[in-house]
């Protein structure tokens, strides 16, 4: 593995971490239920690895981000959309990602599942890179916190060709490669606002 590969969070340093994290969600839920709300594709080898070190009663729900080109007029932008939101009325709800960065798409969450008035609702990542960060909003619970702003591949999360999402370590990889834009997308990338929570 080369330098610009290495480690940075080993499987034995996350499982440690994950533990401690389970304990002091277990400790501010005092055995309530839990509603835990875990994003699909990034966060389920996260979320199943802390699930099972909280002691509350827990139910899961899954949603997944999926980002389009919106187009209003002769402006186009990237608008983050969301599945079926669970009914979470009077519920605690834990978010479960696996990585914060910009935090858009963790905002854009909390406000929508917030429509169901659920008695409280909390946020927990894996890693937080703070560098990246637009909006303001901070995880209630983290794992790691970096500054990087390298792409983290493994524990469930991919590379640019959507593998070593199943490597136990957690690990700063190569930059994702930047896909060539067509002259209609130039057009549209210059027009409109990007929207990314990646």
């Amino acid at each position: 593995m080369s330098a610009k590969q290495r480690s940075s969070y080993s499987a034995n340093r996350i499982s440690a971490r994950i533990d401690e994290l389970g304990k002091q969600i277990s400790r501010a839920y005092r055995g309530r239920r839990v509603d835990a709300v875990v994003t699909m594709d990034r966060g389920y080898v996260f979320a199943a690895d802390l699930l099972r070190n909280v002691v509350s009663p827990t139910v899961c729900h899954f949603v997944r981000a999926e980002v389009r080109n919106v187009q209003q007029g002769k402006n186009a932008r990237r608008e983050v959309f969301f599945g079926s939101r669970p009914d979470l009325k009077g519920r605690d709800v834990l978010v479960l990602d696996a990585v914060m960065d910009s935090g858009i798409t963790q905002e854009f969450l909390l406000r929508r599942l917030g429509e169901s008035q659920p008695r409280s609702l909390r946020l927990a990542v894996l890693l937080d890179k703070t560098a990246g960060r637009r909006v303001a909003l901070e995880p209630d619970y983290f794992g790691f916190q970096t500054a990087s702003n390298q792409v983290w591949v493994g524990y469930g999360l991919a590379d640019a060709r959507g593998q070593r999402r199943n490597e136990r370590d957690l690990t700063q990889g190569k930059p994702w490669p930047q896909k060539a834009k067509t002259a209609s997308n130039s057009k549209a990338a210059n027009n409109g606002k990007k929207r990314s929570g990646r």
